[in-house]
């Protein structure tokens, strides 16, 4: 999942001080008084962040805090300049327990609510996750599709072909040949790990051996992207409230001689690159440059909350009243998601996570933790 993710998974339906071993730290600087406005972000950001008191995060002492400690640890990796003298305090520090970490962050974060330039504070939170697909490494059997490398033209001729082209025009074609990476049975599985930008490829060889890798998001063909779930509505094949991952998925099988039409409607193709899968535990990279952790790790807009930035988030679970509130990472983004209070959830790759992440469109509010010390200019 890197900053060109080609789009989100619900845009395809609709479009941590007891314990801590860091020395006894020095007290911060006041917090912030609750109601005020935080120095703006960069003009364009379009949104705004005012400053609140803890007790106004609704769930905040609920929350499993140290689960997200490790995805604060791999923003660490990267800091960005407000966050040196904290990310060196957090990788000394061991929180021994949830009210522990929590303590951690409140020493030294001041919360803020996040909304639109027009004082909105009420967003859309939706889901993505890594897909394993099985896959073939040379074109045999069921394995018929292909996912590519990008072409060695792609960088000199824009925007490149279409999805329709590549699939019909010989020129186009030759463009292509050579640059399989593997072969999958189903092209819906070929165009969901283009939606979500990467994946897991359960390698299925000849010889029976079975081999697990990851393929990552190399460019695209700078075409616009265009929903096959809103397209279906349009034709009046699903309706509105009913498009989802497998409904799309269930159509194609039902109606298999409309499906080359059906991918069509989306003129961009995503090309990859292979990735080794030392540690099938570690997440793909977001658009931050490190593993994203399921369940801790959200994308968002960057003008409006800078990757890195630890966040708390109000929702529900997917087509639920079930609280979703709980500490997260900015950690990637995506053409999708766009403006103040605008979300994409990582639910990872674990059985569940397809389902979770394909229904998933949720009411939103958001809350930024920025260093007290900061200042509008480390930004």
């Amino acid at each position: 999942m890197s900053a060109h993710r080609a789009v989100l998974a619900a845009t395809v339906i609709l479009g941590i001080v007891s314990g801590c071993g860091s020395p006894p730290p020095t007290p911060p600087p006041a917090a912030a008084t609750p109601g005020t406005a935080a120095p703006a972000l960069p003009p364009g950001a379009g949104s705004r962040w005012v400053a609140v008191s803890l007790e106004q995060l609704p769930g905040w002492s609920a929350d499993r805090s140290l689960e997200a400690w490790p995805a604060l640890l791999k923003s660490c990796e990267r800091p960005a300049p407000a966050w040196t003298a904290v990310c060196a305090e957090a990788r000394r520090a061991v929180p021994a327990d949830d009210a522990a970490a929590r303590q951690w962050l409140a020493q030294r974060l001041q919360p803020y609510r996040v909304e639109a330039a027009d004082g909105n504070a009420e967003g859309l939170l939706t889901g993505y996750f890594e897909p394993l697909v099985d896959a073939s490494r040379v074109r045999r059997g069921a394995y018929q599709v292909a996912l590519y490398q990008p072409p060695s033209d792609l960088a000199t001729r824009k925007p490149y072909w279409t999805r329709q082209q590549l699939d019909t025009l010989p020129a186009a074609q030759a463009s292509l040949r050579g640059r399989e990476l593997a072969w999958v049975a189903d092209p819906l599985d070929a165009l969901l790990l283009q939606i979500q930008g990467s994946g897991r490829l359960r390698l299925q060889e000849p010889d029976g051996r079975v081999q697990t890798i990851r393929v990552a998001f190399a460019g695209h063909n700078d075409q616009p992207y265009g929903s096959v779930g809103r397209w279906l509505i349009s034709q009046g094949e699903l309706k509105a409230d009913a498009a989802s991952w497998p409904a799309i998925k269930d159509w194609a099988r039902r109606h298999p001689r409309r499906v080359q039409e059906m991918l069509w409607q989306n003129p961009r193709v995503v090309f990859f690159r292979e990735e080794p899968l030392p540690d099938p535990g570690v997440g793909p990279r977001g658009a931050q440059g490190v593993p994203l952790t399921p369940g801790r790790s959200i994308a968002v807009d960057p003008r409006s909350i800078p990757y890195g930035t630890p966040v708390w988030l109000d929702s529900t679970e997917p087509l639920s009243r079930t609280a979703l509130q709980r500490l997260v990472m900015a950690q990637d983004t995506g053409s999708a998601i766009t403006g103040a209070v605008r979300a994409d959830y990582f639910w990872g790759w674990a059985e569940g996570a397809e389902a979770q992440a394909g229904r998933m469109k949720q009411p939103l509010r958001l809350w930024v933790l920025w260093p007290r010390s900061a200042t509008a200019a480390t930004r």
